[in-house]
């Protein structure tokens, strides 16, 4: 039971429900104490202990529900027509009884498995199924193509060559018997099938979604089909998750480094200058302060709502953040970044000046006339656009002067390098005055950025 345990919290966890060691072990001290007799209390035992959201605790109820509920042995197809062969075998019996005994002795010689199909008890074939599947690491599954590889493993563990020698004995000896035995190995065939559809969706639902992931992760965020924009939002969600979990917690004592000589001999002067005390060098580091400038006009439409998202899980993992929106004009939209949910922020934000005709250079302009003041030494900017600007004056010179004044300028661009310059992009002409300059057309290269980003201030 201990290993079917772990193997439902494994199955949990790919069911998205986040499960540490130790609530694990809460989990499987609970059950100890209320047992296995009771399935409703068995369900709430671990909706109380493992669930920390209405989200995972929906999943989990499903995932439990999947978990327990085993698949009911199928019954033999075509059985009334076996059965009405069985009665006339029956009746013909009458006339032959040395036909009837010889039949029974037969099926007294076959396998154990012959015997249990033809025997069709339920809950034997139930255990017997599911020790085969144990035998078989049928929890190993991952993926949809693995299917019939386990379903020949568990039909291999249930003893299925030494079946097929007995229906290859009998269709000589006993046709009728062996049609009987034939229509209750279908059965069983269809009930192993069953048995490995709901260990897939148990086991090889995480490795499909990371693969799904994977595949999303390095798709270009322009050429997200419809269907795969909801999917692409959740992935951004975790991608901000991980930012915030990794970054947002206090920072741990710093290590040691590098010994201060001069330091370590002045302090133990008094000791005749044997090092009791040691002194070490410490790295100093800046408190962060972003500025991040988001170009939501038209052109970049499709990866507009990515970028922020990421914008606002800045706002979770870096105190002093200030954002800007802009496509023909630029608004400072920090309040509602953090005061209201990533969805609703994105709405407002793109309602006001989302889908424009993009004016990088009137933008910069908005910008130094109004919080050119919000720049330190100190302040990394980042701006997350393609730098098209419809041929207009793109005013470079305001971007200079906010690389002067800033610590770091970080320009991430959703476009090909092949697209930077052709057309109406000043992006080889901005990129002059930037520090850093990247390509983040994927969500797995936007991650990285904006990871580097922060990393620098750890």
């Amino acid at each position: 039971m201990r290993e079917n345990l772990h193997r439902f919290f494994r199955a949990a966890r790919g069911a998205g429900v986040r499960l540490s060691p130790a609530e694990s072990i809460d989990a499987m001290r609970a059950v100890s104490k209320v047992g296995f007799t009771d399935r409703a209390i068995l369900r709430d035992t671990f909706l109380l202990t493992l669930a920390k959201t209405q989200d995972e605790k929906k999943a989990l109820g499903d995932c439990f529900d999947l978990f327990f509920d085993q698949p009911e042995p199928q019954s033999p197809p075509e059985d009334g027509k076996a059965d009405e062969q069985d009665a006339k075998g029956s009746n013909a019996g009458s006339d032959s009884p040395g036909e009837t005994s010889g039949g029974d002795e037969q099926a007294e010689g076959l396998g154990q498995l012959a015997q249990m199909l033809l025997a069709q008890d339920r809950n034997q074939i139930s255990a017997a199924i599911a020790n085969a599947a144990s035998a078989a690491s049928l929890s190993d599954i991952r993926y949809f193509t693995q299917r019939g590889i386990f379903s020949g493993r568990i039909l291999d563990q249930m003893g299925i060559q030494r079946l097929r020698d007995d229906l290859d004995n009998l269709a000589a000896t006993n046709p009728a018997l062996a049609e009987r035995l034939t229509n209750a190995l279908d059965g069983l065939r269809g009930t192993v099938r069953d048995t490995v559809s709901q260990a897939l969706m148990l086991y090889g639902r995480e490795e499909a979604e990371n693969l799904r992931n994977e595949i999303l992760r390095n798709a270009p965020l322009s050429r997200i089909e419809p269907r795969q924009v909801e999917q692409m939002r959740h992935l951004i969600r975790q991608i901000a998750r991980r930012l915030r979990e990794r970054y947002s917690k206090p920072r741990k004592r710093q290590r040691r480094g590098h010994l201060d000589v001069r330091r370590t001999i002045r302090r133990n002067a008094a000791w005749g200058g044997v090092p009791f005390l040691t002194a070490w060098k410490r790295r100093h580091r800046d408190k962060p302060k972003i500025v991040a400038l988001c170009d939501v006009s038209g052109s970049v439409a499709r990866v507009s709502d990515f970028f922020l998202l990421l914008i606002h899980s800045l706002h979770e993992v870096v105190d002093d953040v200030r954002s800007f929106a802009f496509s023909g004009h630029l608004i400072d939209v920090s309040d509602i970044l953090e005061s209201k949910s990533p969805e609703e922020a994105m709405a407002e934000i793109m309602s006001k000046v989302g889908f424009g005709s993009s004016d990088y250079g009137s933008s910069l302009a908005d910008f130094e006339d109004e919080w050119m003041g919000a720049i330190t030494p100190q302040t990394t900017v980042i701006v997350l656009g393609d730098a098209r600007s419809n041929n207009l004056d793109p005013r470079a010179d305001i971007l200079r002067r906010i690389a002067e004044r800033s610590k770091r300028l970080v320009w991430l661009n959703p476009e090909g390098r092949m697209a930077w310059g052709w057309g109406d992009s000043e992006m080889l002409r901005y990129s002059t005055f930037c520090t850093v300059v990247r390509q983040c057309a994927t969500a797995k290269q936007l991650e990285r950025a904006v990871s580097d980003i922060v990393a620098s201030y750890q």
